[in-house]
């Protein structure tokens, strides 16, 4: 399993605690960073060696929401090959629709039960730590 380097973009403190809990509570060994908005994950994509493997993206945040971001990303020539799944607790199917079109490689709903989102997250990281990541 290969170590990725993960920007988790996400508003509420809850859920960035909840998926660190996950990484250090089954031994993975992933680097992650925060941020709590698109603007934050912007500064954090300028500089070169901050580059992540994924990016996991909450749709609706403060300043600049998740699609916002998801289409300045995916206009960067430098950023774009970026894998970005969706984080949501909306399953309306116009949003859904939106961020496929906008480039995205998933989509999951966060579960309510933490048993559930762990399950979830576990699958999602396994997953992402065997494909084989395009770096530019």
């Amino acid at each position: 399993m290969k170590t990725l380097k993960i920007l988790l973009i996400e508003d509420d403190e809850i859920e960035r605690l909840k998926f660190g809990r996950v990484l250090s509570k089954n031994g993975y060994p992933h680097q992650l960073q925060e941020a709590i908005n698109g603007e934050e994950a912007i500064q954090i994509l300028e500089t070169p060696s901050q580059l992540p493997d994924l990016i996991l993206l909450d749709l609706n945040m403060p300043k600049m929401n998740g699609l916002e971001f998801l289409t300045m990303l995916k206009k960067d020539e430098r950023l774009k090959y970026i894998p970005v799944i969706i984080l949501s607790t909306s399953n309306n199917h116009k949003d859904v629709k939106q961020c496929y079109e906008a480039g995205i490689a998933g989509y999951m709903i966060k579960p309510l039960k933490y048993e559930a989102y762990v399950d979830k997250m576990k699958a999602l990281l396994n997953y992402w730590s065997l494909n084989e990541l395009f770096t530019s």
